[in-house]
């Protein structure tokens, strides 16, 4: 039976393409200030707004959004006025909002394999009513950093400049930062909260390696998450296993091509 056949298959693929596209998005700007496991931090955070979803029966989906939403602006005032312990207080935001989530579940009665969906995806968790949400929230998120992706840039490149230049950089930065939350929230029903920093960094770090632009590497890397994200959505279907878990090593996987490739061109250019 085609893979097309399952309502659940055709809502995941939906999903998978849209959040392809959005996660990479928004790792570009991540990866060029070397936050790259904001990402990371942030799903910790939002995993405690699915356990309040869930104790309150309520869309999970739409409470991770806040209250992840909260944990990065949180995040981009720890970063912005903490120094030599802003790395600790990071730390303790993640592991609270990782053990704030699993109490809560715990709490309103929900099971291990519920745990496991939001931490690593689940094919069979996407609904109709968190398609239509992911579906909004990534477009919006693609949407924004494409009306400011000269602001931006030019953030990412320098703070400081950018500030002497006029630029909003506190707004600019909590647009990443907020951004980050939402593409967090939409991604972890398939790709997983704890899987979902690998998709907004690993496919702009495969790009990186073959473009000498910024606009290169940006397209670059949306177009290869999507394709990343809808193979390995299919993979894990065929294969039986998380899809969080077989869009991250197909991710990896051409992360390594990629890697021999510019080795090659190395070689030969020399």
């Amino acid at each position: 039976m085609t893979i097309l056949a399952f309502d659940f298959m055709r809502r995941g693929l939906i999903a998978a393409l849209l959040v392809g596209f959005a996660a990479p998005s928004i790792g570009t700007f991540l990866v060029q200030r070397r936050l790259s496991l904001t990402g990371d931090g942030i799903g910790h955070v939002a995993f405690t707004g699915v356990g309040l979803g869930v104790l309150l029966r309520t869309s999970p989906v739409l409470t991770a959004v806040v209250v992840s939403i909260l944990g990065a602006v949180l995040i981009e005032v720890v970063r912005e006025r903490a120094q030599a312990s802003g790395d600790v207080a990071l730390a303790l935001l993640f592991y609270g909002g990782l053990a704030g989530g699993s109490i809560l579940i715990k709490l309103a009665g929900g099971t291990n394999s519920a745990l496991g969906g939001y931490l690593f995806g689940s094919l069979s968790s996407v609904s109709s009513g968190d398609l239509a949400v992911i579906v909004t929230l990534s477009l919006v998120v693609l949407a924004t950093m494409l009306v400011f992706l000269r602001e931006l840039f030019a953030v990412c490149q320098d703070e400081d400049v950018a500030h002497v230049s006029g630029l909003p950089v506190r707004f600019l930065n909590l647009l990443v930062a907020v951004g980050a939350a939402v593409t967090v929230t939409v991604a972890m029903r398939t790709v997983g909260l704890l899987l979902v920093s690998a998709l907004m960094v690993v496919p702009v770090a495969t790009v990186q390696l073959l473009s000498r632009s910024f606009r290169g590497t940006l397209y670059g890397a949306c177009l290869l998450g999507a394709v990343m994200s809808v193979g390995g959505l299919v993979l894990s279907y065929y294969a039986d296993v998380p899809p969080g878990g077989s869009i991250v090593v197909l991710s990896l996987t051409g992360f390594l091509v990629a890697a021999i490739a510019a080795s090659v061109r190395k070689r030969v250019v020399r």
